[in-house]
């Protein structure tokens, strides 16, 4: 996969939601832009834009008179995310599988051997979600739907801290692996219902052991 050029604010942001989604930074705890930008090495102004993106992301938020904290980790709006991602992704994958070439099931083949292997090793931690992203979008390219897809890209961003945490904490790499491999089968032999079923079961599983993780922690 090529390397992709990054502005400066983009390496802040990357930096910044590396910091949340690895526990550095925990919620609510604040993100002092002066003490960020000395940390990264680069001046105040792509701190400030790169928080703005993390606050869309819904990783930060800002307060008054406390300026940029990290958000909570809440259950309902795990409901509310994953119930979404189903809903639309199960769409862009029916609308995609028609659509797609022996090429596009090569990549996603490519990128399943990865993430196989990433899976294995906890010290890739780092491209778990990123794989991953990268296997489904894969499967959606065929849909033709470029703003559900742009709307969904927000919602993988916004659960990117509780898909880590069911990867790591909650049994969730045991059931990835297989998962996508029956799920690639399906989309190969054009099986849409049953990759449609088994998306959404994939999505909504990982909710309800994600909300269970969330209830004991707290």
């Amino acid at each position: 996969m090529a390397l992709a050029y990054k502005t400066r604010t983009e390496f802040v942001v990357d930096a910044i939601r590396e910091k949340i989604l690895k526990g550095e930074v925990k919620a609510g705890q604040p993100l002092r832009q002066a003490a960020l930008a000395e940390d990264l090495d680069v001046s105040r102004i792509p701190v400030r834009e790169a928080l703005l993106q993390l606050e869309a992301e819904g990783l930060v938020k800002f307060q008054a008179h406390k300026g940029a904290i990290v958000t909570e980790l809440n259950a309902s709006h795990v409901d509310e995310l994953f119930e979404l991602r189903a809903m639309l992704e199960s769409d862009l994958l029916a609308r995609s599988i028609p659509n797609l070439t022996s090429e596009d099931f090569e990549q996603a083949e490519s990128i399943l051997i990865e993430l196989e292997d990433a899976l294995q090793h906890e010290d890739s931690t780092n491209i778990w979600a990123d794989l991953n992203n990268h296997f489904h979008a894969c499967l959606y390219k065929g849909s033709d739907r470029p703003q559900t897809l742009d709307i969904v890209n927000t919602l993988n961003k916004n659960s990117d801290r509780y898909i880590r945490m069911h990867l790591m904490l909650a049994g969730g790499i045991k059931k990835a692996g297989p998962e996508h491999r029956q799920l690639l089968d399906y989309c190969k032999s054009e099986n849409i219902k049953s990759a449609s079923q088994l998306l959404k079961q994939h999505i909504l599983g990982a909710k309800e052991e994600i909300k269970a993780l969330l209830v004991d922690k707290g």
